[in-house]
Parts: C-alpha cells; structure tokens; sequence
C-alpha cells in the first residue's frame, strides 16, 4: 500500500465518482488516497477495521476463507464500491478478504475520524444504508445460484475477471498456474477436475498454457462461453 499525497488527484476522484456529498467538511480533510499493486491485500477477513475504503479506480477481489481453511469467492467488483461499510455500522472485524486484481486507487478513512464525525451525519448514514442493502440483495440474489453454474463457467468467469479490467484498457492480467489450487477453492472445485477443465478449454483454443501462465487466447469466446459475468 502507498498513500498517494496528492490532494488535487483525490478531490478529482471525489468529483468524477460524484461521492464529494457523502463526506461533510469535517471529514473531508482527514481522506487519504492509497494505491495498492496487484494481487496486495487490502484488508484481510478477521483483521480490526480501522478504514472505511472507497475504490474509486481498478478491481478487487472479495473472497471468504471458512473456519476449515476453505476459501470460496464471493465477487469482483469496480469503482464504485465501499470496503468497510458493513464493519463500521456493526462495529465488527473484517468479514471477508479484499484483494486487489489490477491497479487499485482507493479513498480511505480513518474509524476514528469517521466515528468523531459521521456518526450523526444523516446523509452519509444513509449514502452507507443504500449500500449495504444494495449489497445484500445483490448477494441474496447471487451467491447461492452461482455455484449452481458448471466449472466451465464459473472458470471462464473468474479467468476473464482476472485478466481484464473495463475501467483500465491497459491491465492485462493472467491466471498463475501455480496458484490452480487457490484458483479451485475460489470457485468451489477440485484440484483435479480444474485442470480437466483448463485442458479442455486449452483444446478448443480458448486459452492457453505459456511460461507457467495461463492465458486467454480467444477472449469473444472465452466471454460467450461465462455469458453473464457471474463474479461481477
């Protein structure tokens, strides 16, 4: 994580995401932009949380980890999107890991400062219900009935949503090879039968194995192939 000290560069990203209203000038000076790398974490499922978070450039990925070890993915998401809203309305630790996918800017404040000076504020308490509730019913709506999907497209979705970022032409990422284990509990599959699948779609030429990389070849068809992005 780098804190990015550029105030201009910050109020720009509160202007073009339109959040400059869910902050009040008491809470304004105390906003920090943070640039994380890359497969870094932001916050990690059980950590205190002592940020509130706004992306407001690049994507993420949300997963969470079970008391077994088990780590199941819940979502990718991009700008715009809280990190740290349920944790402070419940007053709780992480729920879930947060790690960034491609080159993520983000809006951060302190609890402290946002305890001091939100915690009466009638607009950004209710900029923060709209969110949760809008999140729950995404989840409601979603989590459950993805897992219903085949591997092939659950697979094809999650390779897309780490290789490319809508908001950043520029980002082309990849699926290590070495992290096909990860990647298995991730979407809720065995070790084994993702790489029946990764061969499979290796022979019909919608990706490819290069250098311990795993990378798409045909990116219209590994798309027709997930149809709806159901990570995103």
């Amino acid at each position: 994580m780098e804190e990015i000290k550029d105030r201009e560069q910050l109020e720009t990203y509160l202007k073009t995401c339109q959040i400059e209203s869910i902050f009040n000038r008491q809470i304004r000076p105390h906003l920090s932009l943070y640039r994380f790398n890359p497969g870094e974490l932001i916050c990690s499922q059980g950590d205190i949380a002592e940020y509130l978070y706004v992306l407001v450039k690049g994507k993420i990925k949300i997963y969470t980890t079970s008391p077994e070890g088990k780590t199941l993915i819940l979502s990718f998401k991009t700008p715009l999107e809280i990190i740290g809203d349920i944790e402070y309305v419940q007053q709780i630790n992480f729920i879930n890991t947060v790690e960034a996918v491609s080159p993520v800017f983000m809006i951060g404040v302190d609890d402290h400062w946002l305890r001091k000076y939100g915690d009466d504020d009638p607009r950004l308490l209710r900029s923060i219900l709209e969110i949760i509730t809008r999140k729950f019913h995404i989840k409601s709506n979603s989590l459950s009935f993805n897992l219903m999907y085949p591997v092939e497209v659950r697979l094809a979705s999650y390779i897309l949503s780490v290789s490319f970022d809508v908001s950043d032409d520029q980002f082309k990422g990849w699926l290590n090879s070495t992290s096909l284990t990860d990647a298995a509990n991730l979407i809720g599959t065995s070790y084994r039968h993702l790489n029946r699948v990764i061969r499979k779609l290796c022979s019909e030429g919608l990706i490819e194995r290069n250098k311990g990389l795993i990378v798409v070849k045909d990116r219209k068809g590994l798309s027709t192939l997930a149809g709806r992005n159901i990570y995103e």
